[in-house]
């Protein structure tokens, strides 16, 4: 996870007291390893900044638009593929109405429900890093997979993946420690992996948006 020669210094770490704070006011319990980068190493080292603001604890670049979902289980991308398809299944077709006011009706209520679907795949989950055209690096917080790291592929694929050091072996998804000694693009399958392209001066690289 290397910064570009020309970027700032990293934030300090917070204290043990100020994560705490943002533990009780966010409602979770943040994973080990995650909780001893914050107070050992830096509040965002290469990723969002966890960070007290007007609003309270969150983290930098991140609109907070579902704080609610926060302390929520995340979920195994597994246990909510038949869901998915059941409600795919179910997107109103313009052709079976009569007129387009009704139809339209029919599709905002889905596309509604459709919104709050994806909202939830990353329920108990914080981005901590956002790589452009829509992909992400983000952590869960909560849960049985509280601790691991996940891609938010959903750009390109329309999946969540694990982040894993070896996806031909099961694909355990790595934990936040383990990430930090890798790139992201290094812990993703062939298949999934987006071309990456390189903008001078950066040193980090970002998918090429096609």
């Amino acid at each position: 996870m290397n910064r570009p020669p020309t970027s700032p210094p990293p934030p300090p770490p917070l204290t043990e007291a100020e994560v705490a704070e943002a533990e009780r006011e966010l409602g979770v319990s943040f994973p080990a390893e995650y909780r001893a980068h914050l107070v050992g190493v830096s509040a965002g080292e290469g990723m969002a900044r966890l960070q007290r603001g007007e609003r309270g604890w969150w983290w930098s670049g991140k609109e907070q638009t579902r704080p609610d979902l926060l302390p929520l289980p995340f979920p195994h991308p597994d246990s909510y593929a038949a869901a998915e398809a059941e409600l795919d299944a179910r997107e109103p077709q313009w052709e079976a109405f009569r007129d387009g006011p009704a139809a339209a009706t029919a599709w905002n209520a889905w596309d509604a429900e459709y919104e709050e679907f994806q909202d939830r795949k990353t329920a108990g989950s914080v981005v901590l890093q956002e790589h452009g055209c829509g992909y992400a690096t983000f952590l869960a917080l909560s849960g049985p997979l509280a601790g691991t790291m996940w891609w938010d592929g959903r750009a390109s694929h329309d999946l969540i993946i694990p982040l894993s050091l070896d996806h031909e072996a099961g694909g355990r998804p790595a934990t936040f420690a383990e990430w930090l000694q890798h790139d992201s693009w290094d812990l993703l399958p062939d298949w999934g992996r987006p071309n990456r392209s390189f903008p001078a001066g950066d040193s980090i690289a970002t998918p090429a948006c096609h």
